[in-house]
């Protein structure tokens, strides 16, 4: 009698367990279906494109884990305590193989498939005419440069850096090229047009984020490290930091501001003008 009973009290533990399981699954799959909480949209090609490949990637994996997960249900349920003597077996190699091959294919399978979108951004060059913009992070604010009517990059020295006296990258004042030179908190382009971002870092490493664009790049001290896009849908979109750079990470942030041409050209006209 009692060992019925113990019988039955494994099979309902073990029914009910199973049944949290696939129930924990369920609704998993129904919050990433229903896209309770998801991205904003794209603004741009290559954000399609990480779009796309996240999807993919997405719809492979979710499978995997809704097998995985029913699979571990029936086996917590079939194989529950029923009194028996425990088997002990070593496992089954062939299996670990193909699981394993199949792991890998997987995982290189999808890194060949989302390959294209970063190459485009990381090592292809921008299109001829594309706009500069040189991104620099410091602990704890983005500043961007604008090259002047002369199109050209003023020099900069670490020694001159002195935010407090509104010279944050260190502008020479003895250079030419440098007198011209637009420098603002915030980050305006042109929608439709190319621009190639030149980002760097005074200190630590930071990250250069903005989600709607789908770009993400660290800023390593001491390199140089080129990206390009273009934001096709204009707005207000955030930059963060998204390496922690210190205690004042979580205040790093500016914005980006997609405008129309004529827009972007007046922008350009006030600032060229603020430095009269």
């Amino acid at each position: 009698m009692h060992r019925k009973i113990s019988e039955k009290g494994s099979a309902a533990i073990a029914f009910c367990l199973a049944l949290i399981i696939v129930a924990f699954t369920v609704i998993t799959v129904y919050m990433f279906a229903a896209k309770s909480w998801w991205f904003p949209p794209a603004i741009s090609a290559f954000g399609t494109q990480i779009d796309a490949q996240f999807h993919r990637t997405l719809v492979i994996t979710g499978i995997v884990f809704v097998l995985a997960q029913l699979g571990l249900a029936w086996v917590i349920f079939r194989y529950r305590d029923q009194g028996r003597k425990v088997e002990f077996f070593e496992g089954n190699s062939t299996l670990e193989f193909v699981w394993t091959v199949a792991t890998v294919v997987l995982f290189v399978g999808l890194g060949l498939y989302g390959e294209h979108a970063w190459a485009e951004a990381h090592f292809q060059g921008a299109a001829p005419g594309a706009l500069q913009v040189e991104i620099t992070g410091q602990q704890f604010a983005w500043n961007f440069r604008y090259a002047g009517p002369d199109g050209k990059w003023g020099q900069t020295k670490p020694e001159l850096v002195s935010a407090s006296s509104g010279n944050p990258l260190g502008l020479d004042p003895r250079d030419p090229a440098a007198k011209d030179d637009i420098v603002s908190p915030t980050m305006y382009v042109p929608e439709g047009r190319e621009v190639e971002v030149l980002i760097r870092t005074q200190d630590v490493t930071h990250s250069f984020y903005v989600r709607e664009l789908r770009l993400k790049q660290d800023a390593v001290p001491g390199m140089v490290i080129h990206m390009h896009f273009n934001a096709t849908v204009p707005g207000e979109y955030e930059i963060a930091c998204a390496e922690l750079c210190g205690l004042g990470h979580y205040r790093m942030r500016s914005f980006l501001y997609v405008v129309s041409q004529a827009d972007y050209d007046k922008w350009i006209r006030d600032q060229e003008a603020a430095l009269q």
